[in-house]
Formats: C-alpha cells, structure tokens, sequence
C-alpha cells in the first residue's frame, strides 16, 4: 500500500511528500481562494496521467529498440460546470523526436498504455472521454 503525507501551510497551499520522501506543493488559483504558488490538485491529475502514460511509452518504445531521442506529452483538460467539477474531456498529445520512428511502433506503445497499463489513465476514462494523437520530429 502507498501512502502519503500531506500538511496544510496556509491559505489553500499543502506540502505533500511522497512515500519515497519527495515534497510536492500543492495550492489554487487567486480566485480560487490561493496564492497560485503550487500545483493545483485538479491540475496534478494531468500531470500525473502524463507521467503515467509516459513512462510507459517510453519503455514499450525501448523494449522496441526504438531511436527515441526526446519525448513531449501535452495534456489538456476541460472541467465540466456543475460541482464536483470533473475532467469530462482529455486531450493527450503526444510529440516524439528522433530519427528513424516507425510510426506503428509509436502507435502501438501509445495503445498499449492507454489501453492496458496506464492506471491513471484507466481511472481518469471511467469519467472522462480521453482523445490523444501524436506527431514524430524526425531529427537530423
């Protein structure tokens, strides 16, 4: 079991230290009652899928033997209006660079982690409809 620490400053700022001992500082916008001066919880969720999707990626990529040089993921996120006010769209974009990336390569590790090993994926899309792409730099 993972577990966290989490500790409230002031005003709507927490500092959250990983089980691993990581801190992480959390807070809202101004108009959200923060100071801005930290990540967002709901924002947090997008990173967190970003990661998620791409340690995966990458490794699936690796495995492939793949001459990945660098790697992008741009997620965007809409809220629905009513409270709670969930992610109910998702967009994942997906930028890969290096030289010689067989884009069926690409393809296939971006469905495997969407559909079989991103967690934070798989919980996000049980409320969220979730829509990714990509684009290859081919470098020089």
């Amino acid at each position: 079991m993972t577990e966290i620490r989490t500790r409230w400053i002031d005003g709507m700022q927490f500092l959250s230290i990983s089980s691993g001992g990581v801190p992480l500082v959390m807070d809202v916008s101004p108009d959200g009652g923060g100071r801005g001066e930290g990540i967002g919880p709901m924002e947090l969720m997008l990173h967190a899928l970003a990661g998620c999707t791409g340690v995966d990626v990458v490794s699936i990529l690796q495995k492939k033997r793949q001459p990945l040089k660098g790697l992008e993921i741009r997620v965007k996120g809409e809220r629905r209006q009513e409270y709670p006010r969930v992610y109910n769209h998702i967009e994942i974009e997906y930028v890969f660079k290096g030289k010689g990336l067989d884009p069926k390569a690409v393809e296939q590790a971006i469905k495997l982690s969407e559909e079989k090993y991103c967690s934070v994926e798989a919980t996000l899309a049980s409320f969220a409809q979730i829509h990714s792409s990509y684009r290859i730099i081919e470098e020089e």
